[in-house]
């Protein structure tokens, strides 16, 4: 059935008309409530203008389908996504609706008055629903944030509880791999370590010190190539092979050439510095070999001090072992330092990080051993440039009274 409208002036008959048909056909009201405000919104001001508005109605069975077609002055524009019920573009002023006709039989004509009570009624009905759906839906929110909350603070718990087992286990293992100082007589020992990254506690600055059957406190000072767990593994391997031959007799000026060619074998691409000391307690005889190593460094107990250079090439190197030995005769008080690279090469200048370490040494050469090193290397990593582990170690020498 189709219905065309005669133009009309009056807003309130195209409104009744439309609730007619709407009725007529068992549109649901909170769907009426929307056609109606959508054309009046569109119609509105045309009329008001004093311009024609048609409307056509019809019912296409295929759906069951009723069809509203608005049309007004060609060039009225049809702003269709901003109205409560959307439209089909239909061409230059024209806007269409089709609305699905419900196989229900038709609600009973009523007075415009009702109708706008029942459209406005539909309309609060929806509202409360949504704000009911949107109480329930904050509802769920909040329990489900409760539980993320809850989560978030268990996952806390757990990463506290991995970092403090990490710590745990970073302890232990730099307590197997950094010997705590042997009791020597006469001589007193510290040393600091401190690792290129904090998560990495393990790198290729190793040592290892020992006293050998004549009473004699040996020191191995190793810097394996590379970072992380397998310089460490290489470190560990010169450390261990060192005191091997050591403790089988070899002499001191043969351990770094002996090491060399014992883990040539075994890793050929293994490549490390290797510093060597060997010092009496009854006598203050000092030797040092070297393969490639920084210098160790003496300080008199007059104040003066000077870097005890010995040639040679270390661990991988070519034609490696320490070209000499140096001898010195150690004095009561004077400081022996053994250190590593990553101490004087913090700011990218050895040169210069070495008269620094020098300086430092000399200042604070009076301190306790444990609290030289901490503060010689805190005053030397103020600014640090180049990260590479940092290893110093020191020997003071005390010998004790000879009895009467």
């Amino acid at each position: 059935m189709n219905r065309d409208t005669s133009p009309t002036l009056d807003l309130s008959q195209l409104k009744a008309s439309l609730r007619a048909r709407c009725a007529e056909h068992g549109v649901p009201v909170e769907t009426r409530a929307r056609l109606v405000l959508a054309v009046a919104l569109l119609a509105g001001p045309v009329l008001a203008a004093g311009q024609p508005v048609r409307v056509t109605e019809e019912v296409d069975p295929s759906g069951p389908l009723l069809v509203i077609t608005v049309r007004l002055p060609e060039h009225t524009p049809v702003a269709g996504t901003d109205l409560p019920l959307v439209p089909e573009p239909g061409g230059p002023g024209v806007a269409v609706w089709r609305i699905p006709v419900p196989q229900v039989p038709p609600a009973p004509d009523c007075p415009p008055e009702t109708a706008a009570e029942q459209e406005l009624a539909a309309v609060l009905a929806r509202l409360d629903g949504l704000e009911r759906e949107q109480w329930e839906l904050k509802h769920e929110l909040a329990e489900t944030n409760s539980g993320v909350l809850a989560m978030f603070v268990q996952l806390e718990e757990r990463d506290e509880q991995l970092r403090r087992s990490h710590a745990q286990i970073f302890q232990q293992l730099e307590d197997a791999l950094r010997p705590p100082p042997p009791e020597v007589p006469g001589v007193d020992l510290a040393v600091h370590y401190t690792p290129a990254e904090a998560d990495a506690p393990t790198g290729g600055d190793l040592y290892d010190w020992f006293v050998l059957p004549d009473g004699s406190l040996h020191i191995t000072v190793v810097d394996a190539v590379g970072h992380g767990v397998a310089s460490t593994r290489n470190a560990l391997h010169v450390t261990h092979a060192v005191r091997t031959l050591t403790l089988e007799g070899y002499p001191l000026g043969e351990l770094v050439e002996r090491t060399a060619t014992a883990l040539r074998i075994t890793d050929p691409r293994l490549m490390a510095t290797v510093l060597l000391a060997r010092l009496d307690p009854r006598t203050g005889k000092l030797e040092l070999a070297n393969g490639s190593h920084p210098p160790a460094l003496l300080v008199r107990a007059g104040g003066a001090a000077e870097y005890l250079t010995v040639p040679g090439r270390g661990v991988g190197f070519p034609l490696p072992g320490s070209f000499e030995v140096r001898t010195e005769t150690l004095a009561e008080g004077d400081l022996l330092l053994l250190h590593t690279d990553g101490l004087t090469e913090c700011r990218g200048d050895a040169e210069e990080g070495e008269a620094r370490l020098l300086a430092a040494a000399e200042a604070h050469a009076g301190l306790p051993v444990g609290e030289l090193t901490e503060t010689v290397v805190a005053g030397l990593r103020t600014v640090v440039t180049h990260t590479d582990d940092t290893l110093l170690l020191a020997a003071r020498y005390r010998p004790a009274p000879v009895a009467r």
